[in-house]
């Protein structure tokens, strides 16, 4: 095939044909460098805070942990998932390849920040308003709201109460299915093709994690909290926060906005000493929560809370671990879901491939990855586990940062462009 036939032709085709080859070419090099070798992402919320702030621009490397081979690579060049005009799949899912991963320059590290795709991102709901939702979220939720009479899990054995969170999350997803004008259609997307997100790994392959009063343990021993860490507190203002105030402590008007609207503001404990040092609170007490539903695991009953979690142990690739009832919740999905296998609970045991299973060995090694605003941030204590598929790269240093609140030059964090996200601890 004479694919270079244009060169031989005149006038406007000669010309047309040149800017379409040299566009061919840079989207196929684009394509190839955001896939192997490195890519851009953006900081689009507050759950890194105040170690990354929303408006960061990150060069993310791909070679540090090593590039994926991609599942489906079939996509428009510069999109993750969608078409941005037409809103429609960005991606063809034939073919669909196989988990592979070329060998990188190194391994995840304890507290390194990490881009991943989002877990609970394989299922979701196709109407724009619900796509960034946590869909299983929503199916417990709405579940759980359509119960008139609920048991109470306690009381229940370790079948029943896997049987009473299968009959919540179906019934929940059967209620997103029937208002389709709200929901879409229930939609299911590749590995690769799912959202990035960035979070800090505060627990590595083998590792046994903890939380006891907001402070991480990894067996047994405190893993030092990042100098950044943000809490949230229940203040009373006695003056109004003056700009330049709020620049220094770090305070954003979404801060300022979920003081308004729920009580309580994200600080850094550099803030809080400064609010009380100034006199501008009246009173500041850290937020303690009550239990919530919505801690991973979704279909479990432990009790956590995101201040106080676990013990929970991290899977690690060729690792087993002893099956029951009761530690089931917590490795179904990685089990099923990320490993590909059949699971079922019949007369109270456990069938895997259709075999009574009382152990399991890993394929996979999984991550545990949180936010550095630990009240503001949706992360494993929500959703569960990170495979090791699910890891896109190891940001470098941040190239631009524009702050959402400002505009101009003055939006400018000049004292963040090109700073190496490693020395950001």
């Amino acid at each position: 095939i004479k694919w270079q036939w244009w060169k031989e032709a005149e006038g406007p085709t000669r010309f047309i044909m040149s800017w379409v080859d040299a566009l061919v070419f840079a989207l196929v090099a684009v394509y190839f460098i955001n896939l192997f070798f490195f890519q851009n992402y953006v900081i689009p919320s507050s759950s890194l805070e105040k170690s990354l702030l929303t408006g960061d621009y990150l060069f993310v490397s791909k070679v540090s942990y090593g590039p994926r081979i991609p599942e489906t690579p079939l996509t428009m060049p510069l999109t993750q998932h969608t078409l941005p005009v037409f809103e429609c799949k960005s991606y063809i899912e034939w073919p669909h390849w196989d988990y592979r991963r070329v060998k990188g320059l190194g391994k995840i590290q304890l507290n390194d920040i990490v881009v991943f795709n989002y877990p609970a991102g394989d299922t979701i709901c196709s109407d724009m308003r619900h796509q960034a939702e946590d869909f299983y979220r929503n199916c417990y939720g709405y579940g759980y709201g359509l119960w008139e009479v609920r048991p109470n899990p306690d009381s229940l054995s370790a079948e029943q109460r896997i049987a009473y969170f299968q009959q919540l999350y179906h019934a929940g997803r059967q209620y997103i299915e029937n208002n389709r004008m709200e929901f879409g259609e229930i939609q299911t997307r590749p590995t690769d093709r799912r959202e990035n997100y960035v979070k800090r790994c505060v627990g590595l392959p083998g590792q046994t994690l903890q939380i006891k009063n907001r402070i991480i343990y990894l067996d047994g021993k405190a893993n030092k909290e990042p100098d950044n860490v943000q809490y949230t507190y229940r203040i009373k203002l006695n003056q109004r926060l003056e700009d330049d105030v709020m620049k220094e402590l770090g305070i954003t008007m979404e801060d300022l906005m979920s003081l308004n609207t729920l009580g309580y503001l994200p600080l850094t404990n550099h803030a809080v000493k400064e609010l009380k040092r100034r006199g501008i609170a009246d009173s500041i007490e850290l937020n303690t929560e009550e239990e919530e539903w919505d801690i991973y695991p979704l279909n479990g009953n432990m009790h956590w809370t995101r201040d106080n979690y676990g013990p929970i142990w991290i899977p690690a690739k060729g690792q087993s671990i002893d099956l029951t009832l009761k530690n089931l919740p917590i490795y179904e999905r990685p089990i099923r879901t990320y490993e590909g296998n059949k699971l079922e609970v019949k007369d109270g045991k456990i069938y895997i491939n259709d075999q009574v299973a009382t152990k399991y060995t890993f394929k996979m090694d999984y991550y545990w990855m949180q936010g550095d605003n630990r009240h503001n941030s949706l992360d494993s204590r929500y959703w569960g586990f990170v495979p090791e598929d699910h890891i896109v790269g190891k940001p470098i240093f941040i190239w631009w940062s524009s702050d959402p609140d400002r505009h101009g030059f003055s939006g400018i964090r000049w004292s963040r462009l090109f700073r190496f996200v490693d020395n950001i601890k």
